[in-house]
């Protein structure tokens, strides 16, 4: 079951590799809607509107994973997924150029006072004035957060001639000759712009507000791309208002409208030199048809295998073709002798072990066993292995 549009790579992919039924729906789905179409599938994708909560998942018995087309997962109950034996993957890189290209150009655009000239033209008047415009060049970019998006704006920003610097809460290997800040004031005091790429937790809620805002040197302006709880509106308010900051560009925000249909309401509305863009960093041609192929092809592995690598929520796994051999997935809850009753089930049976593995994290184990096809296996001993103690979910993959 497709949701919310997904690229047609996606079910090229899927198809090509033996998914016979796919049902695809445009729109996201919610309350009873999603629980019925889910009812019956044995793989769920979706994008970043449709919520996944735990009775969804409770009423989708066959469910065997979930795929995020996306970046984001918080729109799954991950603990459940996981306690139900349902891996959950996603997309962390395929959109990282869209979204890192999008934030260089509003860098370009504020310095360049861009929002404000376009804004009076809109309405006849003519702003022709050097005044407020800067080059890029030798302009000092500032990065919070450098992981795969972080990183990427840093390397084209310093193919424009920016100096770039960033501070990351981990040592990063820098990129060019970006610069590692030891905090987040002395990046704040040091930049002309500067631009948030962490994720959404407890820590980075509201992580930038009235005091980071007074950190910054007057006359910067400020991007966000990342999550839209980061940044604390109301004080962003008060800046612009008291010519604090010289603009603001924004693609995310702590509440967004359900559905394009839905009026998008913001404080930021009024100020003609923000830019507001409706969370489409990510929304290119190219980076939804690279998220298609990449979440699919975690999905066909998951499937074909019993592979995890790349699950946001499982114990990582990664495993070759079993041809010519049965391979059980056992999911368990983290409590020991569980390998033990899983290897004791085969032995009682005289069923020889050709290969197995075992992975964990502090909630659920994942065993691996391939044993040989010729031997022979039926739904009695299945039965028996979903009935050790702690067995999350079982399943028999037979390719």
């Amino acid at each position: 079951m497709l949701l919310e549009g997904i690229h047609s790579n996606a079910v090229q992919s899927l198809s090509q590799a033996g998914f016979e039924q796919i049902e695809q729906i445009p729109t996201a789905l919610a309350g009873p809607a999603l629980a019925e179409a889910v009812a019956d599938a044995h793989f769920l994708g979706i994008r970043s509107r449709t919520q996944v909560s735990a009775e969804v998942l409770a009423s989708s018995p066959q469910l065997r994973a979930v795929g995020c087309f996306c970046i984001g997962v918080n729109q799954v109950a991950l603990d459940a997924a996981k306690l139900g034996g349902i891996p959950v993957f996603n997309a962390p890189f395929s959109n990282t150029r869209s979204v890192a290209e999008l934030v260089v150009a509003e860098a370009i655009m504020l310095l360049r006072d861009i929002p404000q000239k376009n804004a009076d033209a809109h309405r006849g008047k003519w702003t022709k004035s050097a005044t407020g415009a800067h080059e890029v060049r030798g302009k000092a970019l500032g990065i919070l957060g450098y992981g795969h998006i972080g990183s990427q704006v840093g390397v084209l920003a310093e193919s424009l001639g920016m100096r770039v610097f960033f501070y990351d809460v981990e040592p990063k290997l820098a990129l060019g000759n970006a610069t590692q800040v030891p905090n987040l004031p002395a990046l704040l005091r040091a930049v002309d712009v500067v631009t948030l790429h962490v994720p959404e937790s407890p820590a980075t809620r509201g992580m930038f507000g009235a005091q980071e805002i007074g950190y910054m040197r007057d006359g910067a302006s400020v991007i966000n791309a990342s999550r839209g709880n980061v940044v604390d509106v109301d004080a962003l308010v008060a800046a612009l208002d008291a010519g604090k900051l010289s603009g603001a560009a924004l693609d995310v925000f702590p509440e967004e409208p359900a559905s394009n249909d839905v009026v998008f309401d913001s404080p930021l509305r009024r100020f003609d030199n923000v830019i507001l863009t409706p969370h489409v960093g990510g929304s290119t041609v190219e980076a939804q048809a690279s998220i298609g192929y990449e979440v699919a092809e975690k999905l066909v592995r998951f499937s074909n295998t019993g592979a995890t690598l790349g699950a946001v929520n499982f114990p990582q796994v990664s495993l070759p073709a079993h041809r010519g051999t049965y391979r059980l997935l056992h999911i368990h809850r983290n409590q020991p002798g569980i390998l033990a009753a899983v290897n004791a089930v085969f032995s009682a049976r005289g069923i020889n072990i050709q290969g197995e593995s075992l992975q964990t994290d502090p909630a659920v184990g994942y065993a691996v066993v391939d044993f040989d096809i010729e031997q022979g296996f039926d739904l009695e001993q299945l039965e028996a292995l979903k009935r050790i103690d702690g067995t999350l979910r079982a399943q028999i993959l037979t390719r």
